[in-house]
Formats: C-alpha cells, sequence, structure tokens
C-alpha cells in the first residue's frame, strides 16, 4: 500500500516540487494545503500517514501550530524551513518532529528524510502501549542494582530504560562526561530479549581513525598493508546481541555514511570481503549536543533522525545531589574493601562540602574523590574530602586578594589533572573533564607553565 502524504506549503512552485519528487517516488499526495484550516480540513477528508509542514503559511497560524494537532492525532510529521531564526526552529523542535528539511531541497534529502521519518514513527507505534503505563508504577523497584540512587530524574530515567528495553529499537542515550551512560546500555540489554548474546562496547572517540572502518565491520586478510589475518569486526562479533557506541559523535562523516547503511539494510562489507547481514540492537551515546553538530555540518541529519528514535538523557549529578550519600558511600565501601580499612562513611562537615560542589566530572568524578579519600584516610570516619578548592560553586565573599584570570585558569586546569591523576587524553581525561580538544589543553598547560606530575611509586 502506498503511503499518503500531505504537503502544506504555501509556496506553489516549492510545493509542486515536492509533489513531482514523492510522487515519482511511489508516494501517494493528498490535495496540497496552503494554511492550517485547509490542511485541518484535508486531515479530517484524505487522512494521511504524514505530512510535510512549512513554518510560515498563509493566514494567521502556522506549521508550529499545526504541529501540535499533529502530535495529538499520532500523525508523523517533518518540518519544512528556509529560516534561521534561532527562536523559530527552537519553538519548532520543541514540538518534537521527525526532521527538517531546509530549502531548498534536494530530492535525495528528501526521500531519505521521509524512509527515517516513516521508520521512527513506526518504532515509537510500537513501543507507545508500554509507555502509556504510570512511570510511578515501573519506577518503584529498581531493578537495576548497578545504578545507584534514589532520586526522580534518576528513576525517570529507568523507567524510560524499562519501556525501551524490550524492544528492538534504537536508543540514543544522552548525558555529560561521567554520568553513567555505559551502564543504562547495559540494563538495556539485559532487559532485552537479546540478553544471552553479548554487549559489544566500541569507544568511537578512542579509535584511530585509519582504524576505525577495520574495526566496525572488519577486514579480510591482505585487504590492506599490514591486515595479515582476517578480522572480525564489532558489528559482527555483536551478532544476536547488542552493540553500544559510544561518543557516537566522533564519527568522521565518511563512516557515519556506512554506519547508517549497516542501520538501513542490516549488513555490513568487511574491507575485502562480501557483504554480510547482520542481527543487531543497536544503542549509542554522545555527550556532545549533536543538533549543534548538525547545523555545523559535522553529523549527518539523517544518521541523527535514525538514531533519535528513543533519545534517553541522563541529569548531571548536580541535578540530583540527593543521590551524592549513596554514591559516596557505595563508592567508599568499595575502595574500602580493596584497600582492606574499616572505614564507615563520611563525616557531617564532608558531606555538606560535597552536597556543596557542582561536580564537573560528575559520578566518575565522585568515585575518584572517594578512592582518594579512602587512601588518605586512616580512621573509621572520612573527615575531609579533596575538593578542589578553585572550582567550588556557591562562594560569594569578595576578596581584595582576588586572582587573575590566568591564575584561576592555571588552578582550573591544575585541579582536573589532580582529578583525572594527570591523564590527559582519552575517556575519564582531564581534557574531556574540562571539554576542550586534548592538544588545547596540553598547549594551554605549556603556556601556563605546567608540567606533567610523576607520580611517587
Amino acid at each position: 500500500m502506498k503511503v499518503k502524504v500531505l504537503i502544506v506549503e504555501d509556496q506553489f512552485i516549492e510545493a509542486n516540487n515536492l509533489k513531482i519528487i514523492l510522487k515519482k517516488a511511489g508516494y501517494e499526495i493528498c490535495t496540497i494545503a496552503r494554511s492550517v484550516p485547509e490542511a485541518l480540513q484535508i486531515l479530517a477528508d484524505e487522512h494521511p500517514e504524514l505530512v510535510l509542514l512549512d513554518i510560515y503559511l498563509d493566514g494567521p497560524q502556522t506549521g508550529i501550530d499545526l504541529a501540535h494537532t499533529l502530535r495529538e492525532k499520532n500523525i508523523a510529521y517533518v518540518f519544512l524551513s528556509a529560516n534561521s531564526n534561532k527562536e523559530t526552529l527552537n519553538a519548532a523542535k520543541a514540538t518534537n518532529p521527525y526532521g527538517f528539511l531546509v530549502k531548498p531541497f534536494r530530492e535525495k534529502d528528501v526521500l531519505i528524510m521521509l524512509e527515517v521519518a516513516l521508520f521512527a514513527h513506526q518504532q515509537k507505534t510500537e513501543t507507545k502501549s508500554l509507555a502509556a503505563r504510570p512511570a510511578a508504577a515501573s519506577a518503584e523497584k529498581n531493578v537495576f542494582p548497578q545504578i545507584i540512587g534514589h532520586s526522580k530524574k534518576l528513576l525517570e530515567v529507568l523507567d524510560h530504560a524499562k519501556i525501551v528495553g524490550p524492544a528492538e529499537t534504537s536508543v540514543l542515550i544522552l548525558g555529560e562526561s561521567g554520568t553513567g551512560k555505559e551502564l543504562i546500555a547495559q540494563a538495556i540489554h539485559q532487559l532485552s530479549n537479546r540478553r544471552n548474546g553479548k554487549l559489544v562496547v566500541v569507544n568511537c572517540g578512542a579509535l584511530p581513525a585509519s582504524l576505525i572502518e577495520s574495526e566496525l565491520f572488519g577486514h579480510e586478510k591482505g585487504s590492506f598493508t599490514g591486515a595479515t589475518e582476517k578480522r572480525i569486526g564489532k558489528f559482527e562479533e555483536a551478532g544476536g546481541g547488542t552493540i553500544f557506541l559510544d561518543e557516537i559523535g566522533e564519527l568522521p562523516l565518511d563512516l557515519q555514511v556506512k554506519f547508517l547503511r549497516v542501520l538501513q539494510q542490516k549488513e555490513i562489507e568487511p574491507l575485502g570481503g562480501k557483504k554480510k547481514s547482520i542481527n543487531i540492537r543497536v544503542i549509542a551515546a554522545t555527550n556532545r549536543n549533536l543538533e549543534e553538530e548538525m547545523a555545523t555540518g559535522r553529523f549527518r541529519m539523517d544518521l541523527y533522525y535514525r538514531l533519535n528514535v528513543f533519545p534517553i538523557t541522563l541529569p548531571p549529578l548536580r541535578e540530583r545531589k540527593e543521590d551524592i550519600p549513596d554514591l559516596a558511600n557505595y563508592f567508599i565501601r568499595l575502595y574500602a574493601q580493596k584497600e582492606n580499612k574499616a572505614i564507615n562513611g563520611l563525616s557531617d562537615e564532608a558531606m555538606r562540602s560535597m552536597q556543596n560542589y557542582h561536580w564537573p566530572g560528575n559520578i566518575r568524578e565522585l568515585e575518584n574523590l572517594m578512592e582518594r579519600s579512602v587512601l588518605l584516610t586512616s580512621g573509621r570516619i572520612i573527615t575531609s574530602v579533596p575538593i578542589p578548592v578553585s572550582v567550588k560553586k556557591g562562594v560569594h565573599t569578595f576578596k581584595t586578594d582576588l586572582k587573575t584570570m590566568t591564575e584561576n585558569e592555571r588552578d582550573h586546569i591544575l585541579a582536573a589533572l589532580e582529578i583525572s591523576e594527570w591523564k590527559i587524553y582519552g575517556e575519564g581525561g582531564a581534557a574531556e573533564m574540562l571539554d576542550m580538544n586534548g592538544s588545547t589543553l596540553h598547549s594551554r598547560m605549556k603556556k601556563l607553565g605546567i608540567e606533567k606530575k610523576i607520580m611517587p611509586r
């Protein structure tokens, strides 16, 4: 059966061009609407399955107004836009469309976007019955023992994981570094029908650019210089299970194209080999703002909407401070046992200092500080936590001996280096914690006279 599409566009030439493109591709086209009232009448009479929706139309109502009605009627829609006004685009994004097509249109982009929108809508419809149950009912009990905390924001995340776990839907996990994205991926995998298969974890940001394709898709012996034996790629390794692609925003554009093909066709092509069908579920994660990456051309729009079927956003630790005591005590028990120390917890003063800190490194930073505190403590109670003083939040007392911006920058970098144990690059490194490029951090260290610390043996 042909998919029926409604075009809501007040410019005749653009509407007609879209009509020609879609009819040629086999879509059934409804009567074209130039205004919101016309569109509402066509919705009632012709029952389209997908709507291409311009933002500015004839009359006082906009496409954004119509989008709310489409959302209520569970009809998929994609915005058409030539407008770059940030406020307007943010209002359009807030309606949760299935995508944006930027004018002027290319035929290829139009067809890909419609395919992605229809796929995403189908996936969301399949999980709708699960998502309809009250969140509180499924959040009463934490069925994820490896995830510590009871805050409302965390329980909402766990509820979303329970909803999407049994489905085959792709999941995009968003959040700052150190918030526990891999733990949520593990939880989703354990709740799925693929739990007996492997969960293969790939850190896209840690792979050398020259090896990413071989690492993901594999290669045949002799396919390139140095390929002395056959290699099974991560996608094939995850067959029957789940692949977790951490830091998906780091993938180069050419690999994004190939990854999109894997999602669409469920097949891979090893270097020097033949195409192979694969049976996997994809969970991806990033700490980047992918919408900004799309705007700058660093991330493909079609891949974003293919992945963004079921997004889960993890809150930073500063937004779930009621979980700090549970997390702190968990890590204290863990490292006290490793060090064979009898430590019972934190003093009230130490806990207050932790509650007043804003945790730029999130749970990873808290774990590092608890490990260090356990090592430094000789008694049964930790009375002091080595929180970086220069990045404490909430101190409003003005002093006459204020530091210069350069001195503050030096202290800030030193604090991050201390927390990361002087690791600069990679996951958990100071560059990641400071949200800057590793080479840039190294240059700033050199300019500020910060030399790498030699850790005592």
